[in-house]
């Protein structure tokens, strides 16, 4: 069977495209990857999506893929490995999906949204690559009971730095914030709540270089 669409990613994007194209009687085959719901499901409180004054990033997410169900969406939580379109001169060229499992091989398609998102920013240190889940993370929601009444250091200046920081304030003791400028990128109201906290403190104009543990 040749689907209508196939969707990579289980985000926002890929959620709203698949509500949509269902609605449209479409049935779009939505893989979302692993883990599904992409860095909206690490965000602890979600408070500029329209219709919500304030949810968790993993609630949005599971009401996104429950309507995108409900209208006859397919969801498979799984990564795609592959995408293949042929090298046709007409003007329709045959295209494949390959996901990991074996039940998902080689599956022809009419078309392909292609929603991968984001994903963390890493600074590309060997050490941070070794310490990577034994100090060092890029998720405050997931990690941050760890790091109880310890010293915590966050590296970036966009929404995300700086709300990974504020989650981080609920454990740890005191938050460094190291930005390689001497401005943020985030919202202002992101700053302001950064600013206001007495754990958090801001190193501006620095970058890390190295990570010793």
């Amino acid at each position: 069977m040749v689907e209508n669409v196939v969707i990579i990613g289980g985000g926002p994007a890929g959620l709203s495209a698949a509500i949509y194209l269902a609605r449209a009687d479409l049935k779009p085959l939505v893989f979302a990857g692993s883990p599904p719901g992409g860095q909206l499901t690490l965000t602890s409180e979600v408070e500029n999506f329209p219709g919500f004054e304030s949810i968790l990033g993993s609630e949005l997410i599971e009401k996104m893929r429950k309507q995108a169900i409900k209208f006859g969406a397919r969801i498979v939580d799984e990564n795609v490995k592959n995408v293949e379109i042929s090298q046709s001169s007409s003007e329709v060229r045959q295209k494949f999906v390959s996901a990991n499992s074996n039940e998902f091989q080689r599956i022809p398609t009419n078309s392909i949204i292609i929603a991968t998102g984001a994903k963390a920013l890493w600074l590309n240190l060997p050490s941070e690559t070794r310490l990577r889940g034994k100090g060092v993370s890029a998720c405050a929601t997931c990690d941050g009971f760890f790091f109880r009444e310890k010293t915590v250091a966050v590296v970036g200046g966009g929404d995300t730095a700086l709300e990974e920081a504020l989650t981080l304030t609920k454990f740890a003791k005191k938050v460094y914030i190291i930005h390689r400028r001497d401005f943020f990128k985030a919202s202002k109201i992101m700053q302001e709540r950064v600013k206001e906290n007495p754990k958090i403190e801001i190193i501006w104009n620095a970058s890390v270089e190295e990570i010793i543990g």
